[in-house]
């Protein structure tokens, strides 16, 4: 039988001390050559482990062999130069310097396969992987090829088949697409965003998730978010459109955010993964706050639907914050479930 209430994370968990700079966000590594190769499957393996021990059902690689949720992938791919980079302003809220497409961008081997295998053999667990979303990936480059955003999204989307395929072939029971772009760019989500992402879908079996969130802590999204106002409306943008897809489950950001939680009415019918974990605050929550986060999603969402998760990654908190964040989610999600099973 299914286990009710299948609890993950969103995506990262932080790295130790001796891999990356502990609490930075795309800290450089500090091994290199095999030390670097043998240091991420450990810290891997450790991730792993520390899922477990919280009673996590549904696992990931906790992101540790790559260093940025998005460009670890793009830096596999041919057609983008690391060394010309340009400004560019990411999801409208801050400038980085990112690498340039300057012709056709293609994927020549596998990204992430042998990290997917690697997990696979370590565990008998549902385990979930992450790739970054076609809207996502192209608003994090300069397009000097292509000159479209909406085309430069669909080789891209092209491309995360490929990869999914063999990832759903190595055994991965959800590959999750992660599109914080999803919640900035409304016009292109409907024109072509939602289509792209089918795109990169197409012809999986294993089950598929797309992550949209309001991001990480760091002071950009903060200060957007300020900007809001009282209620976030923006997954009402993508919703309608999401639940007419053929993803299976739709991630969403609810823990201590302004997020009013009846917008999961309007992908009713489809899975939910819904966010009882804050990640841009140290404060650890209490079984009973993350209870009371599943508890009010039930309403608009039915119980075997629902899949508590964290709001987004966890890679810039501490290990020891992360690991009572995980133990709460879990002890929580099993409140609930005793609760359904009066």
């Amino acid at each position: 039988m299914k286990k009710l209430l299948p609890t993950s994370t969103a995506g990262s968990l932080p790295k130790p001390s001796w891999l990356a700079e502990p609490e930075t966000l795309w800290s450089p590594w500090k091994l290199q050559d095999e030390e670097l190769v043998e240091g991420k499957r450990d810290a891997l393996r450790l991730a792993l482990h520390e899922q477990q021990l919280a009673g996590i059902d549904i696992v990931s690689d906790g992101e540790q062999t790559r260093q940025h949720f998005v460009t670890t992938f793009i830096e596999h791919l041919d057609g983008v130069d690391f060394e010309k980079r340009e400004t560019v302003r990411i999801r409208d809220r801050y400038d980085a310097s990112v690498p340039t497409v300057v012709a056709a961008v293609s994927r020549q081997k596998p990204v992430f396969v042998e990290d997917a295998k690697f997990l696979r053999k370590q565990t008998k667990q549902p385990i979930k992987w992450a790739l970054p979303g076609p809207m996502t990936m192209i608003d994090t480059l300069f397009d000097a090829h292509y000159k479209s955003r909406e085309k430069l999204a669909w080789e891209f989307a092209r491309i995360l088949n490929e990869e999914a395929k063999e990832l759903e072939a190595a055994g991965v029971d959800i590959i999750q697409f992660d599109e914080p772009a999803f919640n900035v760019f409304f016009d292109e989500v409907n024109d072509w965003g939602v289509a792209a992402l089918e795109r990169a879908i197409e012809g999986l079996a294993c089950e598929t998730a797309v992550h949209i969130c309001y991001g990480y802590g760091i002071k950009a999204n903060t200060d957007w978010k300020k900007t809001l106002g009282s209620e976030w409306r923006q997954y009402e943008e993508s919703f309608p459109k999401l639940a007419r897809s053929n993803i299976d489950i739709i991630s969403l950001e609810c823990q201590n955010s302004h997020v009013p939680i009846d917008l999961i009415e309007l992908v009713r019918g489809k899975k939910v993964m819904v966010g009882a974990i804050d990640v841009t605050r140290d404060t650890i929550e209490t079984p009973e706050e993350v209870a009371d986060t599943l508890r009010r999603a039930l309403q608009f969402v039915d119980a075997d639907k629902l899949y508590p998760s964290t709001n987004c990654g966890m890679a810039p908190l501490s290990r020891r914050v992360a690991r009572g964040k995980l133990n709460a989610l879990s002890a929580g999600a099993e409140l609930i479930r005793r609760e359904l099973l009066e």
